[in-house]
C-alpha cells in the first residue's frame, strides 16, 4: 500500500509541474478563410513592380490616389511559430473602384498610379508589411483587401480583410459569412494618430 501511495504522489507532483506549460499547447485560432474573388491578377496582368508598396510604381512620378495606410503583422502557424519565408500577397481595387484585371469592365477610369497587387516575404520573426490605400466600396461590396498566403509554393490561406463598423458590412454577403466571433481576425483597425494610419493583423495559417 505504501508503494502505491508513493507512485500516486509522484504522478500528482509531475502533473503539477506540467501545469504552467499547458497554455503553450493551446492552438491559436486560425484566420478565417474566404473566397479569392474574380479579380486575382495573373502574372501577365501585373505591373513589373510587384513589391509591398502599392502606392508607388517604380518609374512613375505619379502616386496612387486615396488614403495611404500601412498593414503589418506576422504569419504564424497554429502553435504560434513564425513562418519565415511565407509569401503574402494582397490585391484590391483602386480609389475609383477598379481592379488591375482584364475582366474588370468598370465605367470609371483606372488609377494608373496604383499598383493593384503586391507581395511581401515574411521575415525570420514571421513579420510582413504593406503600404497601400485604405480600401473603398464599390457596387455590391463593402471595402476590403484580398489576401493570400503561400508557403513553399503551396496555398495556405485565402481571405479578405475588412474595416470595422463600416455601414457596408451589414449588407455584404461575404462579410456576413464570417462568424461574428471570428470577424476580429479579419478586421483592420487603423491607428489614425500617425501620418500613415497603421493596422496590425497576425495571420494564422
Amino acid at each position: 500500500m505504501k508503494h502505491k501511495i508513493n507512485i500516486s504522489r509522484r504522478k500528482l507532483l509531475l502533473g503539477a509541474i506540467a501545469l504552467p506549460a499547458a497554455p503553450l499547447l493551446h492552438a491559436a485560432a486560425s484566420t478565417p478563410a474566404s473566397y479569392e474573388g474574380p479579380f486575382y491578377p495573373t502574372p501577365a496582368m501585373r505591373h513589373d513592380d510587384v513589391d509591398n508598396d502599392l502606392v508607388k510604381i517604380t518609374g512613375l512620378v505619379q502616386q496612387a490616389g486615396g488614403e495611404i495606410v500601412r498593414l503589418e503583422g506576422r504569419v504564424l502557424d497554429s502553435n504560434g511559430v513564425p513562418l519565415a519565408g511565407a509569401r503574402v500577397e494582397i490585391w484590391q481595387c483602386d480609389v475609383n473602384g477598379r481592379y488591375l484585371h482584364s475582366r474588370d469592365f468598370g465605367w470609371t477610369r483606372r488609377d494608373s498610379g496604383f499598383q493593384g497587387f503586391g507581395h511581401d516575404i515574411a521575415q525570420a520573426d514571421g513579420s510582413y508589411a504593406f503600404r497601400t490605400i485604405k480600401p473603398v466600396p464599390y457596387t455590391g461590396r463593402t471595402p476590403h483587401i484580398h489576401l493570400k498566403v503561400l508557403l513553399a509554393g503551396e496555398e495556405r490561406l485565402v481571405t479578405q480583410l475588412y474595416l470595422p463598423d463600416h455601414p457596408g458590412n451589414a449588407r455584404d454577403f461575404l462579410y456576413k459569412m464570417v462568424p461574428s466571433e471570428e470577424r476580429e481576425r479579419v478586421t483592420m483597425v487603423f491607428d489614425e494618430a500617425s501620418p500613415e494610419p497603421l493596422a496590425r493583423l497576425d495571420l494564422v495559417v
